[in-house]
Order: structure tokens, then C-alpha cells, then sequence
């Protein structure tokens, strides 16, 4: 992921596309809302977080002082900014699967308890949701069972990174990032090299360690060691992946490949703390018909009534061309482009990108605008990506339910059938 090239798409046009895709503007506004309602349950909710911890439960077991920690921390949790800077993988900058990240930790009588945000494994990723969890090595807590990797990952660790989801530390994007001193040498690849020394420190104080060697993994045949001295205990702390590479955001900025209005309003607070945003826009424009080529002649293509229709022929002529067709006639351009637009449509591809990422609500809204909102699908590519999105979404449903663990053995039929009210 942090390669100049990712199959062919260099690192900052993956960022741009994931940036356009992951954390849609409706889902950022709907949490902000709730959350200035003080309603962070429901933010998580907006922000496709499910909570797997009961804090009632955490009382009773972990005692009321434990237990009012980590309600102040989902307090201040900004769930969509998790999302925005949640580790992704390549091509097309999905949530790393099968991921237990530690968000806090808490001293306990037994050791540490971590508040965790988990991805599920890539089989049952539909939807792109990430939970909460409290893990405890000790004592098994809810919301642990089923995952395949429980433990929290040691490359992944926003406990040493809050500015990247709780609002109260966000303000500190800007230094931990390294905005002052950046950009950097362009050959260095992404890396951050220029905060290394600095995240370095910061990683051993909070690991009680005075000094000693950091592990900064590149990839996984390249390794960098930073400072001198034995490692301690199972090993040489690792550098967190925040910490090994250079913000995106901060990269896109410079290059001019995003505009400031669609970063995250709490990163673009950070990173850039003078910026006003524009006014809103206009309505695109592009919602108007469409131009047809149509036996000599320039026709449109538009919705009218909740559907797609050629909008320069009658009922009669088009009933006709229909029956022509259905004897072996040539087909109507306009008809064509109308059957074209329903099974291959010019906007596919942000179908399948925001249905890749989860929104699902954004990708019907792009299908209404192409197509109509009563429009009845016919058979071609993206009928086929919406029952596959129902599909993975099943799957997702039953990985919740530890009604599959090991993979989506049910066939796609059987989950037509269990997707059926």
C-alpha cells in the first residue's frame, strides 16, 4: 500500500480514490450531528461501527471507576475519523480484514485492558464495518468471540496515535504528522522519515522502555532499525504503521490532487487551521438528458416519472420499434442506449467503488441518477453487482451471528433465499 506503484496505481491516486470513496460526506455529517446531540452511539451507527460492549456489564464485572473510563473515550470517539484513517489495503483501499487495533489502553489488577476497533475477515467485509471491543488477556470480555485475531496488532496501534480518532487530542494532527518540516525528499517513497526519531521516542516511553532498538517494517522483506542497544522482552518494539509513513492527506494537499473542502473538516482544521470552506455548491448539472445519435438525427435520453426513457419519440413509435425488435428488426439507437445504460452503464465503476466501500446508499443514489428511481434492472454488470453486494452482505450478517466462522461456504443461491423478509 505504501509503494509509489500499487498494481499499477501509484500511491497518491489510491489515496485520491480512497478519499472519494470511504468516508462518503453524508456519513461525516450524520456523525458530527449525533455527536453534538452527545448521542456517540448513535455516531457509531452513522459511521457503520458496531459496539460490541455492554458498559452496564463492565461495571458490574471491571468495577464503576474502569467502566467510566471507557464510556469518556466512546464519548470522545469520532467514529468517521477512525474510518478516515483506519489501515487499508491495496488495490482499491478497502479496511485491512481480519484487524484488531488498540484504540486505549487501561491498567487493570491483572495487567492491561484495551478498547479495540476490529475489521472482520475479508470473506465478510461487506458494508466495511469496524466494532468495538474490549480485549483483556487475561479475562475474555464480550465482543471477542469469533474474531480470527483477537490480539491487538503491533504495526497498528492508535492508542499511540488518539489525534487520529478522538476528538479531544485531533488539534495535534499537525506536529504528529510532521506538517512543518514536510515535504520531505520525494524519494523517500511515502516514508516519514523526518518524524521517526520523534514517534520513535513516543513509542518507547509508552513501552517503559528508556531507549533501545525500533523496528520500522517498510514491507515484508524490508526492515529499518532505529537506535542501538539489545531488544527488549519478545523483541524490538515496531514503529506504528502511522508513525512509518507520511500522512496522505498531507500528501495530497501538496500535490494538488485534493481539494481542502473534501478532507475530513476536523483533519483540515489541523492541517490547515486559517482554511474557510467554499460556499456550498450548486446542484451538478450533469442530471439533464443525455444525446443520443439517432438515424441522423440528435435525441435525448432522460428520467422522466422515475424512469429512463427516449424522450423524442412517442408511445406509439416506441411500442413499434419494440415490436420490430422482438421480430428480428434493427434496434432504435435511443432504445439502445436506454437498454446500454440499464445493463453497462457509463457510471458503473462508482457503483462498484462505493458498494466496494460500503455505501450503499451512495451507490443506489448514483443508480437513480443514471437510471431513474422506479427503474427495474435488467440482467448485465449491474444487476450483477448489486446482487453481489446483497450477497457479501448476508454473509457479513451470518459472520455477526458466529453462524459461519471458517468462510462463505452457503452457495449464492441460499443466500437469495436468506436474504428473501
Amino acid at each position: 500500500m505504501h509503494h509509489r506503484t500499487v498494481n499499477g496505481r501509484s500511491r497518491l491516486a489510491f489515496w485520491s480514490h480512497v478519499r472519494r470513496f470511504a468516508v462518503p460526506t453524508s456519513m461525516i455529517e450524520s456523525a458530527a450531528a449525533r455527536r453534538a446531540a452527545g448521542d456517540w452511539a448513535g455516531a457509531c451507527a452513522a459511521a457503520r461501527v458496531d459496539v460490541d460492549l455492554d458498559l452496564r456489564a463492565v461495571g458490574r464485572r471491571c468495577g464503576s471507576r474502569f467502566a467510566a473510563l471507557v464510556r469518556t473515550d466512546l464519548r470522545h470517539l469520532v467514529p468517521d475519523l477512525l474510518r478516515w484513517h483506519f489501515p487499508r489495503i491495496r488495490p482499491d483501499g478497502l479496511l485491512r480484514p481480519a484487524l484488531t487495533v488498540s484504540l486505549a489502553r487501561y491498567p487493570t489488577a491483572d495487567g492491561t485492558t484495551h478498547l479495540v476497533a476490529r475489521t472482520p475477515p475479508a470473506w465478510a467485509d461487506a458494508g466495511q464495518r469496524i466494532s468495538l471491543a474490549l480485549w483483556d488477556p487475561v479475562r475474555p470480555l464480550a465482543g471477542a468471540g469469533g474474531h480470527p485475531h483477537p490480539r491487538p496488532d503491533r504495526r497498528f496501534r492508535l492508542d499511540l496515535h488518539r489525534h487520529l480518532w478522538d476528538a479531544r487530542r485531533t488539534g495535534e494532527l499537525r506536529e504528529r504528522s510532521g506538517a512543518e518540516q514536510w515535504p520531505a525528499d520525494p524519494g523517500r517513497d511515502g516514508r516519514a522519515v523526518h518524524r521517526w526519531a520523534a514517534e520513535a521516542a513516543l513509542l518507547l516511553r509508552a513501552d517503559g522502555l528508556a531507549d533501545g532498538p525500533v523496528t520500522v517494517r517498510l514491507s515484508a522483506r524490508h526492515q529499518v532499525v532505529l537506535g542501538a542497544g539489545p531488544p527488549a522482552g519478545r523483541g524490538s518494539p515496531v514503529l506504528p504503521d502511522a508513525a512509518t509513513w507520511t500522512l496522505p492527506d498531507l500528501e495530497l494537499v501538496h500535490a494538488g490532487l485534493i481539494d481542502a473542502d473534501r478532507l475530513h473538516p476536523l483533519v483540515v482544521a489541523a492541517l490547515l487551521p486559517g482554511h474557510r470552506p467554499a460556499a456550498a455548491r450548486s446542484p451538478d448539472s450533469a442530471t439533464g438528458p443525455r444525446l443520443v445519435e439517432c438515424r441522423g438525427s440528435t435525441h435525448r435520453i432522460g428520467v422522466v416519472d422515475g424512469v429512463l426513457v427516449a424522450l423524442d419519440h412517442d408511445a406509439d413509435e416506441i411500442r413499434r420499434e419494440e415490436l420490430l425488435l422482438a421480430l428480428g428488426g434493427t434496434v432504435l439507437p435511443c432504445l439502445e442506449a436506454i437498454d446500454t445504460a440499464h445493463r453497462h452503464p457509463d457510471g458503473l465503476d462508482d457503483v462498484r467503488a462505493r458498494l466496494d466501500h460500503g455505501d450503499t446508499a451512495g451507490a443506489l443514489a448514483t443508480v437513480e441518477h443514471l437510471l431513474g428511481p422506479d427503474v427495474v434492472l435488467r440482467d448485465g454488470a449491474l444487476r450483477d453487482e448489486l446482487e453481489e453486494a446483497v450477497h457479501r452482505k448476508v454473509l457479513h450478517g451470518l459472520y455477526r451471528a458466529g453462524l459461519s466462522r471458517t468462510g462463505p461456504a452457503p452457495s449464492k443461491e441460499d443466500m437469495r433465499r436468506l436474504a428473501l423478509p
